[in-house]
């Protein structure tokens, strides 16, 4: 079972659901395809007013199918081909998406998890929902592309937590840090995600499309103002070197620790 993203189209909405069983909704491969697909046809679909993303059976998504991991992640061109032609290309779609797009996140969001969540403009979370990027445990980083988004939605002192600490943080914790747009009781996720899809289906489309539109320009000068820095010596990946750790010790060992269900030695 790989998993699946399922879209239904209803009342105006679509609906984005995360689904693979027995894994907390971690992506695979093909479900990263999925949901760069979901988002094509969304944008191509007329009468929709906003878009819902949500993980199913009671958690968002607990990252990467790392079960997976093993078949491409030990060779940089296969491990770039993941990150910039799957992984990358869902998360454009989404964030290229002209309508609203709600995040309804309850249980485990994880890594993928952030990075979904990230491309979302208002974020509901249940009050138990936990957020993080632990992959330090594994043995690699976060993609480039990946890291700079969750900075910006997330802020520097959250990420540097998430990714050199590998800290979990609460729903509360990411609300105080403008992460989140709401936190609410669990039992309530549901009924105040209609809530607010209900409030966005009033207001203008028109405005509602436009406002998307130069927000994305406003990121993207914010991403184009931010200049290449070095720290002791060493250089802001530059794209031609950004997976070249894809064979490195500490990467295989993470993973095999990971798939293995003991502690990895580094």
């Amino acid at each position: 079972m790989t998993g699946r993203v399922l879209l239904a189209n209803t009342a105006a909405v679509a609906m984005v659901t995360l689904s693979h069983v027995g894994k907390l909704n971690a992506m695979s491969r093909a479900m990263w395809c999925e949901l760069r697909g979901a988002f094509d046809s969304i944008r191509g679909s007329a009468g929709l007013r906003c878009v819902v993303v949500r993980g199913e059976g009671g958690n968002f998504c607990a990252g990467g199918d790392i079960s997976e991991y093993a078949d491409f992640r030990f060779e940089p061109a296969s491990l770039r081909r993941f990150h910039e032609d799957e992984v990358w290309a869902a998360l454009q779609a989404m964030l290229e998406c002209p309508l609203p797009v709600v995040a309804a996140i309850d249980g485990q969001c994880m890594g993928a998890g952030v990075e979904i969540a990230s491309c979302c403009d208002i974020r509901l979370a249940g009050i138990s929902a936990r957020f993080g990027a632990p992959i330090a445990r594994l043995g690699f980083p976060m993609a480039p592309k990946e890291a700079r988004l969750v900075v910006r939605e997330a802020g520097w002192c959250v990420a540097r937590q998430m990714l050199l600490e590998a800290a979990i943080f609460t729903a509360p914790d990411l609300l105080a840090r403008g992460f989140l747009s709401r936190v609410v009781a669990d039992d309530e996720l549901q009924a105040r995600t209609q809530a607010t899809v209900a409030r966005l289906k009033e207001l203008s489309p028109q405005a509602a499309r436009l406002n998307k539109q130069t927000l994305r320009a406003l990121a993207a000068v914010a991403n184009a103002d931010a200049r290449p820095c070095t720290m002791a010596g060493s250089p802001v990946p530059d794209g031609e070197t950004d997976y070249a750790w894809a064979d490195s010790p500490e990467h295989r060992e993470g993973i095999a620790a990971f798939l293995e269900k003991r502690t990895p030695v580094f």
